[in-house]
């Protein structure tokens, strides 16, 4: 793949979600600096048409019960949409935030040896997660495993609001 297949530019569409907690709004934003700075992003060709060419522009959010990737150009001429069922998400999404919301409990009160043990879990959980849209989104686009993981991150902060 080469460097024109990457995300330029991410949007979340946040109409009708609830506020999230600043913990959230603090992984939202790691995690779309970390994927403008390095990801891979092929959306496949579909419908007898060629393989769209980037730099893209990706627009993620949930409508009719449904995770979507809307795609644009660069110059935001559209390329079409996908759409992912959230079912296969929902209980890898719901460990991860328990398990997040552990680790930030922790932070403010354990040792640094039981925070590490969290952490650990919270990372296995979030690779879990990045697999489960890899694989998802097999036939539609592929993925790196860093661009699955800042992905799921925001899927999450997308489930967090629906």
């Amino acid at each position: 793949m080469t460097s024109q297949n990457r995300i330029c530019h991410i949007e979340i569409d946040e109409g009708g979600l609830i506020a999230p907690t600043p913990e959230i709004e603090q992984e939202r934003k790691v995690a779309i600096f970390d994927l403008l700075e390095d990801n891979t992003f092929a959306p496949m060709a579909r419908d007898g048409h060629d393989a769209p060419v980037g730099p893209f522009r990706l627009l993620l959010a949930i409508r009719d019960r449904r995770l979507v990737f809307d795609i644009s150009a660069e110059d935001e001429t559209h390329l079409g949409e996908f759409q992912l069922a959230l079912g296969p998400f929902r209980q890898v999404v719901k460990d991860y935030f328990q398990i997040c919301a552990s680790y930030f409990e922790a932070v403010k009160r354990l040792p640094p040896a039981q925070i590490e043990a969290i952490d650990m879990a919270r990372r296995g959980i979030h690779n879990e997660g990045a697999a489960v849209l890899r694989e998802r989104l097999e036939g539609k686009a592929e993925i790196d495993k860093d661009t699955a993981r800042r992905l799921f991150t925001l899927i999450c902060v997308l489930h967090f609001g629906a």
